[in-house]
Formats: C-alpha cells, sequence, structure tokens
C-alpha cells in the first residue's frame, strides 16, 4: 500500500543522494553539492562505529547536511540473507523474496522522513543491487514520492553497460585530471566480439544502452514480486506479453536487415546453445567478471544451495506442458482448484502473469516460473551446481539480459505460447475492422534530408556521465562516449476521407514491418503480422470531409527522447517550487527513440508502412489520466490508471487473419493503408555538438567507426 502524504514532498529529492557512489559509505559527500547524512551512531555499520560521527563528519566535510531522524530499526534479516558484495538477479527466487520484503519496509514507513531514515539505515548494509531495485520500486510506488525521477541505472552501476576496461582508465582520469579538464572516454564499439560471429552483426541493438535501460525500467515499474497492490497494474501480463513481442519483433527485423535469418525459437532443452556469449563486463561491486557462456552449451538441472534454487529442466518442460493444455482447453485451474476461462478479452493478461509467474499469477503451484527460472537456468549453465564458486551470467540480470543473443531465442519461445493463445481466439471480421465512413487516401513519410517515403538511420556518438557509479574516487564528471544508431527526425503526412457526414474522433495506429522474407520473397500475413513493429498511437479529430494529420517521429507514443534515457538529473534541475520541476520530473519508462526505427541497409532496405485509423468511440476508456508519465504509453502504460486503449495490445496483427486474407492487401479494409517505403543507412558517425575536444580510446580492440 503507498504511504505517505503527497504534501511531504519538500525534502524527497534527497533520497536520490542515495543512488551516489553506492559502495561508499551514507555518510560520505553526495551529488554536485557533496551533501551529507547527519545519521545517529546507531545507524553506521560496525567498521564505523569506533570512528564517531562526529570525527567522520569531521574528516569528510560537505557543503550540507542532511538531517536524519532516528527511527525504531527495521527488520532486515532477510534482505540480509544476500551478501553485500554479491550479484542479485530478479529472477531467482530467493532474491524476489529478499526484495519483496526490503520494498515492504520502505513501502510501510508512514511519512517521507521515516521513509528517509529506513533508507539511510538500510542503505550500507544491505547489498547496493537489491538497495537500489527496492528504493527504486518504492520511490515510484509511494505517492510522496512518485514525482521524482530516479537516475539512469547507467549511471549508478555502469558495471551493467559498459566494457570493463573503462574503468581503470576513469579512474586514472579522476585521480589525475581535474574535473573541468577531463576528455570523454570511448567505448570501442565492437569490444565484445567480431563479426567473426554471424551474432554479432546486431551486437549494436543487442547492447545499446538504451534498450538495456528500457528493459530494466520496464520490470520497475511492473515488479512482479510485492505487495499485490503494487504488482496488479492494469492489463499487467498482457503489457509482459506486448513489450517481449515487440522487442522480439524489431530484433528479427533487425537481423533481416543484416542479412540474418530470423531467431530461431529454444524448443528443445536438452541440445547444445550454439550461440556463445562474452560479455566483458567488470562488477564493480563485487569485483568479479561476468562469467560468459561457451558456444554449444547445454542447459542442466540446477542445485546451489548458495542461491537458495533446485529445479530440474523436468520442471520447465512439466510447466510448459501445463501451459500448452490450459490454452487448448481454454482454461487454467486457480489456486483453490475452481476454473478460470482464458476469454477473448482477458485470457491473454492471466496468461502473463502465469508466464512471468508474478504473484497474481492464479497458480504458481500448478503453472510454475516458466519465464524466470528459464533464465536461471541459461544463466548458470557454466556453474549449475556452484563447484566453481562462480555467479550469474548477464541473462540472469534484467539490466543485462539483452545483451545475450540467447535472450531472444528465449524470449522467441514465450512468444510463441502467446500466439498459441492469440491463435486460439476468433479472427477478426471486416465489420470489426471498419470505421464506416473513414477511408484512408494516402499515407507518406517525409524525412529530413531525404526523398519521400524513406527512412534515414546513421551511427551517432553520445555521452554518459560515469561519476555517480564510481566509488572511492575525486568527485566530477566522468564521461564514456558511445556510438549508437540513430535516425534523421521524420514527419508522417496522412490524408484521411471522412463520408460520414459529421465530424468523427479516431486512433491512428501506425506500424512497420519488412516487405520480404529471408528469400527476398513477400510475406505471407501469418508470418508479417509477427513482424510489424509499432511506431506511434494517437488520437485524432476528422473533419466531416477531409483531414490532413502531419505527425512527428518526436511525438511517438512508443518512445522517451534520448535525452531522457540518458540526461543527468542532477544537473540543470530546476527549484523545487517552480512551475517547471513537474515537467522536469517525469518518467523514464519508454524504448529509446535512438532506436525507432531499424538500421536498414546502404542500398536502402524495403518496407512496408502500415497506417490505419479505427474508431476511437470504440477504442477509448473512461478513466482518471495520470499527472505524467504518458508519454510512452504504448510499451509501459500509465502510471496511476488504465491502459489508455480497449483494444488488445498489438490490433489488428495480434490474431490470425480471416478466411482469405493470405497476405496483407487482401486483410485491409478502407480504414487501413500500406505504403511501400525503404530505409536507408548511411555508415558515417555523427560526433556531439556539445564537446569538440579529442576522445581517449578505452582499449586498443577495433573500432569499426
Amino acid at each position: 500500500m503507498s504511504r505517505g502524504n503527497a504534501n511531504d514532498a519538500s525534502g524527497a529529492e534527497n533520497l536520490l543522494y542515495l543512488f551516489d557512489r553506492p559502495t561508499e559509505p551514507v555518510f560520505m559527500p553526495k551529488g554536485i553539492k557533496n551533501a551529507i547524512f547527519d545519521v545517529p551512531e546507531d545507524y553506521l555499520v560496525d567498521r564505523y562505529k569506533p570512528l564517531g560521527t562526529q570525527d567522520l563528519f569531521n574528516r569528510f566535510g560537505g557543503e550540507e547536511r542532511i538531517p536524519v531522524k532516528k527511527i525504531s530499526l527495521p527488520d532486515l534479516s532477510i534482505p540480509l540473507q544476500i551478501g553485500r558484495r554479491e550479484n542479485f538477479s530478479l529472477f531467482l527466487p530467493h532474491h524476489r523474496k529478499c526484495a519483496s520484503r526490503l520494498i515492504d519496509i520502505f513501502m510501510g514507513m508512514r511519512n517521507l522522513e521515516d521513509f528517509t531514515s529506513a533508507s539511510v539505515y538500510c542503505r550500507d548494509r544491505v547489498n547496493p543491487y537489491l538497495f537500489v531495485y527496492a528504493l527504486s520500486v518504492a520511490i515510484l510506488h509511494r505517492s510522496d514520492t512518485k514525482h521524482l525521477q530516479i537516475p539512469s541505472l547507467c549511471e549508478v552501476f555502469p558495471d551493467k553497460y559498459i566494457d570493463g576496461a573503462l574503468f581503470a582508465q576513469a579512474k586514472e582520469e579522476s585521480n589525475i585530471v581535474p574535473g573541468e579538464k577531463r576528455i570523454p572516454l570511448e567505448i570501442p564499439m565492437d569490444y565484445t566480439g567480431s563479426d567473426l560471429d554471424i551474432e554479432h552483426r546486431v551486437a549494436y541493438f543487442r547492447e545499446d544502452l538504451g534498450i538495456n535501460l528500457h528493459h530494466w525500467h520496464w520490470h520497475l515499474v511492473y515488479p512482479n514480486d510485492a505487495d499485490p497492490q503494487i504488482v496488479n497494474k492494469d492489463r499487467r501480463g498482457e503489457l509482459f506479453y506486448y513489450m517481449h513481442q515487440q522487442i522480439v519483433a524489431r530484433y528479427n527485423f533487425e537481423r533481416l536487415c543484416n542479412k540474418l535469418g530470423r531467431v530461431r525459437r529454444l524448443i528443445n532443452w536438452r541440445e547444445e546453445m550454439e550461440e556463445g556469449y562474452f560479455p566483458k563486463l567488470d562488477s564493480l561491486v563485487s569485483s568479479r567478471v561476468w562469467p560468459p557462456r561457451f558456444a554449444n552449451s547445454r542447459l542442466r538441472d540446477i542445485n546451489r544451495e548458495v542461491d537458495q534454487i533446485k529445479f530440474d529442466l523436468q520442471d520447465l518442460e512439466r510447466w510448459r506442458d501445463r501451459i500448452f493444455s490450459a490454452i487448448h482447453s481454454g482454461v487454467v485451474v486457480t489456486d483453490d482448484g475452481t476454473s478460470l476461462e482464458l476469454t477473448e478479452s482477458r485470457g491473454i493478461d492471466i496468461l502473463g502473469n502465469i508466464v512471468e509467474s508474478s504473484v497474481i499469477s492464479v497458480n504458481r503451484n500448478l503453472y510454475g516460473d516458466l519465464h524466470n527460472l528459464g533464465h536461471v537456468a541459461i544463466a548458470l549453465c557454466h556453474d549449475p551446481e556452484n563447484k566453481n564458486l562462480e555467479t550469474f551470467a548477464v541473462m540472469g540480470d534484467t539490466a543485462t539480459a539483452m545483451r545475450d543473443p540467447i535472450f531472444y531465442r528465449w524470449h522467441a519461445f514465450i512468444d510463441d505460447l502467446f500466439q498459441e493463445h492469440k491463435n486460439t481466439l476468433p479472427r477478426y471480421t471486416e465489420q470489426q475492422l471498419s470505421f464506416p465512413g473513414i477511408r484512408i487516401k494516402s499515407a507518406e513519410v517525409i524525412s529530413e534530408g531525404s526523398t519521400r517515403n524513406t527512412f534515414a538511420t546513421f551511427w551517432q556518438k553520445s555521452d554518459v556521465d560515469l561519476s555517480r557509479g564510481l566509488d572511492f574516487t575525486p568527485r566530477g564528471s566522468v564521461f564514456a562516449r558511445f556510438t549508437h544508431l540513430n535516425h534523421m527526425p521524420y514527419t508522417f503526412k496522412i490524408l484521411v476521407e471522412n463520408t460520414s457526414g459529421k465530424p468523427k474522433e479516431g486512433t491512428v495506429r501506425i506500424f512497420l514491418s519488412p516487405k520480404f522474407d529471408e528469400r527476398g520473397l513477400p510475406m505471407l500475413y501469418r508470418d508479417q503480422k509477427n513482424l510489424f513493429i509499432e511506431l506511434d498511437r494517437f488520437k485524432v479529430q476528422l473533419n466531416a470531409k477531409t483531414t490532413v494529420i502531419e505527425r512527428k517521429s518526436s511525438q511517438s507514443g512508443v518512445t522517451i527522447p534520448f535525452e531522457v534515457t540518458f540526461r543527468n538529473l542532477d544537473a540543470n534541475r530546476p527549484p523545487d517550487d517552480s512551475p517547471a520541476v513537474d515537467q522536469f520530473n517525469f518518467c523514464g519508462c519508454g524504448w529509446p527513440h535512438h532506436m525507432l526505427i531499424p538500421k536498414g541497409t546502404p542500398e536502402g532496405f524495403p518496407c512496408t508502412l502500415f497506417v490505419m485509423v479505427s474508431d476511437y468511440a470504440e477504442d477509448k476508456i473512461e478513466r482518471s489520466r495520470g499527472a505524467d508519465c504518458d508519454d510512452a504509453f504504448a510499451y509501459c502504460g500509465i502510471r496511476d490508471s488504465q491502459y489508455p486503449d480497449k483494444k488488445p495490445m498489438g490490433y489488428p496483427f495480434d490474431r490470425q487473419p480471416r478466411t482469405g486474407a493470405g497476405d496483407l492487401a487482401r486483410f485491409m479494409t478502407p480504414n487501413m493503408f500500406a505504403q511501400d517505403v525503404k530505409i536507408f543507412f548511411n555508415d558515417r558517425v555523427v560526433t556531439p555538438k556539445t564537446n569538440a575536444q579529442p576522445v581517449r580510446t578505452a582499449s586498443l580492440r577495433p573500432n569499426r567507426t
């Protein structure tokens, strides 16, 4: 339950200092103001108690002191079961239990002052990864803190995102060079592998900072193990399905752009996994490297006492078979033995919570923990019995899992479960797809600097500040420069004819898919429908005759802007009492805008742009609109409100076509329009305009740029 009064927000920003330098003691200076928490002596960990608080404050100084109220201290016996220098995984049931308990502690604090005090006390005792996760979830869900924007995880724990070779140079830079004279340290684009491994062709997608931050942040907004009032959000299970379905579709799109076949489902768990992965990541908390997975590794039964987990591959197979059986019978069995129908409207939501195995799964005992323990089995296949004292690999962490090629094979299987259910549903009739009186006459793309009906992509270099995560180093910014895909701004121009005789309201739905398959043949609808990626969705007013709709790429309801994903929240922050502060504080959940358009090819990758206008009267939800966090609703929903579209997520491509509609042309109705477009990739690199300083290379590995 969300505690606290929304009027208590005056000191809420102080909580953000707790994200600064996560393994440094809480009494050391934090943030650009060098603030220190004035803690009671009881709050010091045993190692520092003999030194005394006054002596510590005198030694470390600080321009601002934040008083910390002494409260009745929470019982940390469960969260402390994870060692301070261990890794942390939301996929491990024991770790989820520890996180759930810490979230309950934070959510149970009566007011902001007590919440701050409990957070300060926990910070130096609890595992840093666990602490930051639980604190983030609590901040996002408490009424007195949900206005805050939590820092980007790549600033707090850059070790989860950035070449481990960079940190030695980063510490050298911060120790020797004054802050204003420091130069960005460049992360080579190809630091995890070479194109001798064909899977490396799409490493720019898998290892993109923004994509991995999106996956981590989505699981913050939608935790799967906490108080049911936090977990049980509107259409949560369906969002789990749709967000991951779109990730797989986008990955397949990128693969086709790079002359690779669509990803193969990981369905035979007894055979070798052809793909290997060497992450080149170093943990700054545990001082251990993230384990690799060698090519042709096999999954094995897991029995690790240290992680309090034991299960067999047969368990996964049993849960999979039970879920398939439930799908084809159309009924699931709840905890109390009653039958619950997988209806046309709610079935996918029920199934999503079962497959992910959140606390609102209708029957965890029967349907198990398929999605999470699949991640665990893959993440621990290199040391399933802890014989070598190795921790889990990147598939065991929501912040890093998308880096690994096997993530997409696993989620192709997970999506196949959902598609199995979707294929049992009644097919949309022409009447269900039509919007009487509405016809789209044309739709086109106008990209800056390009010809009509083309998208233009290129490489861009950008900087991210690592200093928040560089513990025990001198203060001041330390920038890493990374290379990522980007696209030129564009505008959709859509001409809609309304012959109904009166104004109408519509929902514009815009999707993009490859036009041809791996063989260069036109796609059948049954294949193409799963490759459509959503680019935008928005409400529109349709005049009585003709309406020209213009929509900029920057307005997309799928993405969050680049500066939202990577900006430093300490810089240029408006005063707390200014009107601008509400606009400054917004949610960070959404697909990164720079990855909205797939890479394409130099000769132009042929695509199908699909535009549909549906009847808003049938789409709208009567709801109390959330105050913020609605810019990227398509994958993330809207905070404190219902999902703003009554249609199934992915509509109209979420079901098999009606009889006779074997290709897209025969599937379409007058309120739809398909336009041939191309994505042209220009192999050029744009460097940051704000920093003309030279760049130091982080390692001697080759850089394709």
